[in-house]
């Protein structure tokens, strides 16, 4: 035996003896109670559940198609050959077909699916997995969350499964997707949940979860299960430069689509609850600037004037922390939140006010489909170098210039100086300062004492509230050199 042979001998003898005495202990003892262990086989699983997922067909007329004849003078050479052409090579209105995934969630024929799936559909048909079909009628849709409801008229009570609870879902769970890839008729596929609370700009109320359960095109609409053949959410879009499963995929939660498909199947649309401020990012250089640690909550940019925020004395500058006792994390937390509070509830509402706490009560009102939801986030002539800004008194002269309405007081920024800090936070010429460290100014001196004070206070950021094409945003800018 070679010296490395037993030297590595005896260290393992070592390890064995002083696991043995309870001299050492693994490093990690996962939680056995709580694992969720993984199932031989899935198959009774699927075969209990795929009876519920539906295969969706859809036929849709477009209209003419074929090239176009150029606009030809009359009596140009070859005009007759031109047209005949043209004429010949015309085709009628064609019928498109798409195929796309679903499942019941009541005996009496109510189905779920996309609204990508059945949008602008002449026809729809649910394919079940017994052969046979129903033709679908549409209760409601919401391209925001991509949801729709159908219905069909079966006669005798369909098989159905249950909305689970998304919140319950952990990441590392096992989870089995069934539907319709690529038009192959039922298939199963498994995988584990990858990630929650995905934000893939699909829409304002993005809080997808992540699975690398295998879902193709064809999936859409379909749904994807817990070990308790409950559905925990709708996969709706993939990632793949391909077109096909590179094991990213993304499923509307059941917990958003349970209370869309109550509201569908009720009134025919959703009713959100609206608050009527836009928000933007809680940034930490805007969170110093507001004295508010650590970085969290939607900045109100903006108060819709009569809206159920101003009702409330909510105001630009203040920042929601907390909305009927929920947490708002991050900005993209409060539209969700809003949405699903009861229209015509009074809640109380956490907002962070000039370095102190305050709670305000709002009657939730009802959000209209123009309406928008959030902010998503980007002598005269006194000059502040260091901010790189040249600003000037707003004169009438100035209003005209920038149609700028006479209610609208403030200081306009007329030069910006490339790569310095107002340049870096997107100021441009023609913004209007309206408050600089939450307090309002109409003079540009006014604007270059806020800064110094805030420089003397050692602030690294001071916080200005701008007016850009009659919109407000806040921006913090560095007054460090």
């Amino acid at each position: 035996m070679t010296e490395f042979s037993r030297l590595f001998s005896l260290a393992l003898r070592a390890g064995a003896v002083g696991l043995t005495m309870g001299l050492a202990a693994p490093a990690f003892a996962p939680d056995e109670a709580a694992a969720q262990e993984r199932p031989p086989s899935f198959a009774d699983l699927a075969e209990q559940l795929s009876p519920a997922v539906v295969n969706i067909s859809t036929r849709q007329s477009v209209g003419a198609a074929g090239p176009q004849p150029p606009n030809i003078p009359e009596g140009a050479p070859f005009e007759d050959l031109f047209r005949d052409f043209f004429e010949r090579n015309q085709r009628g209105p064609r019928s498109v077909s798409s195929l796309g995934s679903g499942f019941v969630i009541d005996p009496s024929g109510v189905i779920v699916t996309n609204n990508h799936v059945i949008e602008n559909a002449d026809e729809i048909v649910a394919n079940f997995s017994d052969g046979s079909s129903l033709p679908a009628t549409l209760l409601g849709t919401d391209p925001k969350t991509d949801i729709a409801v159908l219905k069909v008229e079966p006669t005798s009570p369909l098989i159905s499964v249950d909305l689970g609870d998304s919140d319950a879902i952990r990441v590392g769970d096992w989870v089995l997707a069934i539907g319709n890839p690529f038009g192959l008729g039922g298939s199963v596929s498994a995988g584990i949940v990858s990630a929650r609370n995905r934000d893939i700009n699909a829409g304002p109320y993005d809080d997808f979860i992540q699975t690398d359960a295998a879902i193709n095109r064809g999936n859409s609409g379909g749904p994807l299960f817990n070990l308790e053949g409950q559905v925990i959410g709708v996969n709706t879009a993939i990632i793949s430069p391909s077109g096909g499963s590179i094991g990213i995929g993304f499923s509307v939660p059941s917990n958003l689509v349970n209370n869309i498909v109550a509201q569908l199947r009720e009134y025919g649309q959703t009713r959100r609850g609206w608050l009527g401020v836009r928000i933007q990012t809680v940034t930490p250089e805007i969170a110093e600037g507001l004295d508010l640690d650590p970085a969290r909550g939607a900045l109100i940019a903006d108060v819709t004037r009569g809206g159920p925020a101003a009702e409330a004395g909510m105001e630009p500058g203040d920042v929601i922390v907390t909305f009927d006792g929920q947490d708002v994390d991050e900005m993209r937390d409060l539209p969700r939140i809003v949405a699903d509070t009861a229209v015509g509830a009074d809640v109380p509402v956490g907002v962070w006010r000039k370095g102190s706490l305050q709670t305000l009560r709002v009657e939730v009102g009802l959000l209209e489909e123009n309406e928008v939801a959030t902010l998503p986030d980007g002598a005269n002539g006194a000059p502040s170098a260091e901010l790189g800004m040249t600003l000037e008194a707003l004169t009438a002269e100035t209003r005209a210039n920038l149609g700028l309405d006479e209610d609208v007081e403030g200081v306009v920024v007329s030069a910006v100086e490339s790569d310095s800090p107002a340049a870096e936070k997107g100021v441009r010429p023609g913004d209007v300062i309206v408050e600089v460290a939450q307090t309002p100014v109409s003079q540009p001196r006014e604007v270059v004492a806020k800064i110094d004070e805030a420089r003397k206070a050692r602030r690294s950021t001071v916080l200005l509230l701008l007016q850009t094409a009659g919109e407000l945003r806040f921006v913090a800018l560095s007054l460090e050199n």
